[in-house]
């Protein structure tokens, strides 16, 4: 057992109960983390625990990686900030040529931020310059970020945009969830979802000719890890190129091979026109990528800029975190264990009646919580109990949705690792049935 909490339990959260640390930071459970290492976190009272988060998909290559260590331990004793805003430095344009040799090659030209919300500000103002349209278009349940142009699209949960508005000229259109089809089965539910964009959207409140640039998840992350199916990033890309808009690709937290490819696009065939990387980019420093292609972003100088982004210390880390998991051959290995998970929660669906679903591509899987299978009505306290009890089990789970566990844990993670998750899941949900 690789897992022990041997101690009298978490210390409260500090900063909390002294009223210092603003109280919108939301934590799910009290862990306060003290180390880690690979898959294994410690807190301030030594217990262990096994992280199926990554840190929300942060650490793809687990927490300290030697070679990302070295790598940042190495640029911090010769230059950290460099000021790449005004001056030239080697180690960034190194790191956005490494970048491209894993991206399509109409995708060629990047920008460099300190964190998703950065890059998806970045894609917003290039859409509007590039097309000089004004209207965007994203989906309900996708998460962007927090700042003015991100929550502007983001459509989760009404506490991350209440008293904040106005926001940006936004239409949110439904996202096509098998699970929870929009106007159909759930095969079909991509046909629907882009029948009511085309004629109901696009006919009342935009016309497709005055829309910059359509935002979307192509796996949604806090919406709920929603797979939506195969055809329906190919008919949004059909319906960009008939009128001129431009795809964004939101790959902050579905990038870097969480799903097995570098991008959750090339699972459906699908190249955007912009795609916004960030999270496990950086290798646990503040990074984030923007990448188009030159006849997109060809903004002139002084037109978009960031005093961090692009500085040497996190693009040392960057580098080294594409360069491990290149010579890892990274992507077979989270195939390989994305399967051997949703088989074992696939199991574990056999065995506990408040299972509704089961979904995911590669290390990005969902497990959605229901009261009643036949009514699917999300089990929001019952999932929040449960997940107590797995962090008390030594076990680091994180929610999504409205009653989803969500699996995103270091690509790096083996058979073994994910047994004795399940395992101590398995144990966390006996006796926890909604009434």
């Amino acid at each position: 057992m690789r897992v022990k909490h041997p101690g009298p339990g978490p210390r409260a959260i500090p900063g909390r109960d002294a009223g210092v640390i603003s109280q919108s930071m939301v934590r799910e459970y009290p862990l306060v983390i003290e180390r880690a290492e690979g898959l294994n976190l410690w807190d301030v009272d030594g217990n262990r625990y096994l992280d199926f988060s990554a840190g929300i998909a942060v650490m793809n290559l687990g927490w300290n990686h030697p070679r990302v260590a070295e790598a940042i331990r190495r640029q911090a004793g010769v230059l950290t900030h460099g000021a790449f805003l005004d001056f030239c430095s080697e180690i960034p344009v190194r790191f956005a040529e490494k970048i491209l040799t894993f991206l399509p090659r109409s995708l060629n030209r990047v920008y460099f931020s300190n964190s998703g919300a950065e890059t998806v500000e970045a894609a917003l103002k290039l859409a509007r310059y590039h097309t000089r349209r004004k209207y965007f278009v994203s989906f309900y349940g996708g998460f962007h970020g927090r700042t003015y142009g991100a929550v502007s699209l983001t459509a989760a949960k009404v506490i991350q945009r209440k008293h904040f508005g106005p926001f940006l000229p936004v239409i949110h259109s439904p996202y096509p969830n098998p699970y929870r089809p929009f106007g159909g089965g759930g095969r079909t539910c991509d046909v629907n979802v882009l029948d009511n964009l085309e004629r109901e959207i696009f006919r009342t409140e935009a016309a497709p000719e005055e829309v910059a640039a359509i935002i979307v998840e192509p796996i949604q992350g806090e919406g709920g890890y929603v797979v939506p199916p195969l055809s329906f990033l190919k008919r949004i890309r059909e319906l960009c190129d008939e009128h001129g808009i431009l795809l964004v690709a939101d790959e902050v937290q579905s990038g870097c091979f969480r799903t097995g490819r570098f991008l959750a696009c090339e699972h459906f065939g699908v190249v955007p026109d912009i795609v916004c990387l960030s999270k496990a980019i950086g290798g646990g420093l503040p990074l984030g990528v923007t990448v188009a292609s030159d006849e997109i972003m060809s903004w002139p100088p002084g037109s978009h800029a960031s005093t961090f982004g692009g500085n040497n210390l996190a693009c040392a880390a960057g580098m080294a975190v594409l360069e491990v998991m290149e010579e890892m051959d990274i992507g077979r290995h989270v195939t390989e264990m994305g399967s051997y998970l949703l088989d074992g929660l696939n199991a574990l669906k056999d065995r506990h009646e408040i299972i509704g679903d089961v979904r995911g591509i590669g290390l990005m899987v969902g497990m959605e919580l229901v009261k009643d299978r036949e009514t699917k009505e999300p089990a929001m306290e019952e999932r929040n109990r449960i997940l107590n009890r797995a962090f008390e089990a030594g076990l680091a789970l994180l929610p999504a949705g409205e009653s989803v566990i969500r699996f995103c844990p270091p690509l790096t993670i083996g058979k073994e690792d994910i047994d004795t998750g399940l395992g101590i899941l398995d144990r966390s949900m006996e006796g926890v049935r909604a009434p």
